[in-house]
């Protein structure tokens, strides 16, 4: 493992960040992800804004679209994450056992090669929230498969043929995978998967052409492990110092932490970071981790050479309701207060969203993007505060302060969070951000648990239902101003949106429900414009591209995931899937298994 000194960037000079730089960017995705005619890269860009050039579809015309072609992916449970499309091939993922299909656009969608991963199937009984996978990379003619197994896999783009292979981690101790990974420069970029089994997050850098281990980066524990710099690496304008992790937990419970990184990565090719969050502490019961629990529930900056921190923010100090910190962060040059600024946007799942300057970490704004969070009153912004960036917990709703066994009834959100990892996007033009949300609300008991590697850490009992005094669904689809920190509008939905946003150039933004309708609203009113109903619940991610001249969206359907799992489980009891069985146990009604690639165009 290499560790080397921490780099800085020589110029904070705002850029554009829709068009990657070459000097930093792994050159091949660079001029994949600038050729909008493809899809690329799971999260649009580097800088995870998932919006496309694109416009031959408008909101003039959307409403027009049809079903251009279909494909089975053979495999039933969650399907997350999105298709991806360079060089007239599109490259489809399935959950468990994470097959991945090469398919000829020139040919009628011909399946030019399958890869099907031989992984041990008891690995889903230490998957969370469903077998769901978020999707391959691309880099270098090169297909990047993590599976749930942990094994990173690199496949010639080509011919399917394994390159190499790596394992990440151990699934006997709870570890496994459900995110994709992202390519920056000669490395990748790689999560972990585990946090309900007491699994200690880490984030770790492999060769792009070998696979050979570069760096790793753990979430809590000493600072060498962490790749923490305690003069450089900064917090809120201040150096962490030494120990900042190890003294925020009693003993030695930080190697049993948590803190995974199942999230998105994104990266700033002209800074040279990269940015992801960390998840929740282990465990759910916080009266067994006194302290600040650092650094899970944290938004990181590093250097993707040296792994080391430039910069960190923990969003939710002591997290007592499964607020994972890992939600995408999104980077945008916007003007804030008078001034451009190189902003670094996060859509919490604890209701808050942060705006932030990417390069030095200061905390610009932090608002509630639903009316109905309660836990917190609000997040102190006075630099000179000793709460500067803390959530001011309330506390009829702190499950530490109600004590063990205890029933705290009302919080809200849920544990699922105001959003989960379902992806936001932003329009350059429109300079809103456009949002899938869970409007829901928990009922969460603590008790005491004892940790046993490859078994459930979780030590909570709760159950979830739609936010009291509302419009009585669980989900909204939101357009969000950073600038001002107000909503822009709001679209309510019988169920949380589970699938990730996109827009595009035409004005049009898409996303899709739990009951498996494909929408399309417009950027600027939010109008819906379109709908289609597909085979099955979407918790896909929205995705689009362009083959010989014409412009076609494309969305993976099949119910599952957190919100899903009843369904893809066949689970019944209103307590199982972490709370989340009962709370959805109406989807039934709505819609059921599948496994389909639905593909919509204007009419030739």
């Amino acid at each position: 493992m290499r560790h080397l000194p921490l780099k800085l960037p020589l110029s904070l000079t705002a850029g554009l960040l829709l068009t990657a730089t070459p000097l930093y960017a792994n050159d091949s995705l660079t001029a994949a992800i600038d050729n909008s005619a493809q899809w690329a890269i799971q999260t649009g860009d580097y800088a995870n804004t998932r919006y496309s050039e694109l416009d031959q579809i408008t909101r003039e015309n959307v409403g027009n679209l049809q079903v251009a072609w279909t494909f089975s992916t053979g495999v039933l449970r969650g399907h997350e994450g999105s298709p991806l499309v360079v060089d007239g091939i599109m490259y489809v993922h399935t959950p468990f056992p994470n097959m991945v299909y090469a398919l000829d656009l020139n040919d009628d969608g011909r399946i030019i090669w399958r890869y099907e991963p031989q992984q041990d199937p008891e690995v889903i009984g230490v998957m969370c929230c469903d077998t769901v996978y978020r999707g391959v990379a691309y880099a270098d003619d090169t297909i990047f498969l993590h599976q749930a197994d942990t094994t990173l896999v690199a496949l010639d783009a080509h011919t399917g043929d394994v390159k190499w292979s790596v394992v990440n981690g151990d699934p006997s101790r709870g570890e496994t995978n459900t995110a994709t990974v992202l390519p920056v420069k000669d490395k990748v970029i790689v999560g972990i998967s585990g946090g309900e089994y007491g699994v200690r997050g880490h984030v770790t850098a492999y060769d792009i052409e070998t696979g050979e281990l570069v760096w790793r980066a753990y979430s809590t524990g000493p600072d060498d492990e962490m790749l923490f710099d305690p003069e450089n690496t900064m917090e809120l304008g201040q150096p962490v110092g030494a120990n900042s992790s190890l003294d925020s937990w009693e003993g030695d419970q930080w190697q049993i932490g948590g803190g995974t990184t199942w999230g998105w990565f994104s990266y700033d090719p002209e800074l040279d970071l990269i940015y992801y969050g960390t998840g929740n502490p282990s465990t759910w019961n916080p009266s067994q981790r006194p302290g600040d629990n650092k650094w899970s529930m944290t938004i990181m900056a590093r250097n993707p050479d040296t792994g080391v921190a430039a910069w960190v923010y923990q969003k939710t100090p002591h997290d007592e309701w499964d607020y994972d910190g890992v939600n995408e962060n999104i980077l945008v040059d916007q003007e804030f207060d008078g001034e451009m600024r190189q902003l670094l946007v996060n859509f919490d799942r604890n209701g808050f969203v942060y705006t932030l300057d990417r390069a030095t970490g200061e905390l610009l704004q932090a608002e509630k993007f639903d009316p109905a969070v309660n836990w917190a009153t609000h997040v102190e912004m006075d630099p000179n505060s000793d709460q500067y960036g803390r959530p001011q917990v309330v506390a009829e709703y702190s499950t530490a302060q109600n004590g063990e066994d205890v029933n705290t009834t009302g919080i809200c959100p849920a544990a699922l969070g105001t959003k989960d990892q379902q992806p936001a996007s932003f329009s350059p033009q429109t300079g809103l951000f456009y949002v899938p949300t869970n409007h829901v609300c928990m009922d969460y008991e603590p008790f005491r648990v004892s940790y046993a590697a490859g078994q459930p850490y979780v030590g909570a009992t709760l159950s979830m239902y739609p936010a009291p005094d509302s419009h009585g669904g669980m989900g909204n689809f939101v357009a969000w101003d950073a600038r001002t920190g107000e909503m822009a509008w709001s679209l309510p939905e019988q169920f949380s949106v589970w699938s990730g946003a996109l827009a595009t150039a035409g004005d049009v933004v898409f996303y899709g429900t739990l009951e498996g309708f494909l929408k399309a609203v417009d950027a600027e009113t939010g109008e819906e414009l379109y709908r289609f109903k597909t085979p099955s619940g979407i918790i896909g991610n929205v995705m689009t591209y362009e083959h010989e001249g014409r412009q076609y969206i494309g969305v993976l359907s099949g119910i599952g995931g957190w919100a899903g799992i009843g369904l893809a489980a066949g689970l019944t009891n209103p307590n199982d899937g972490l709370g989340a069985v009962g709370g959805y146990a109406a989807l039934s009604d709505y819609t059921a298994l599948g496994g389909q690639l639905t593909v919509f165009a204007l009419p030739e």
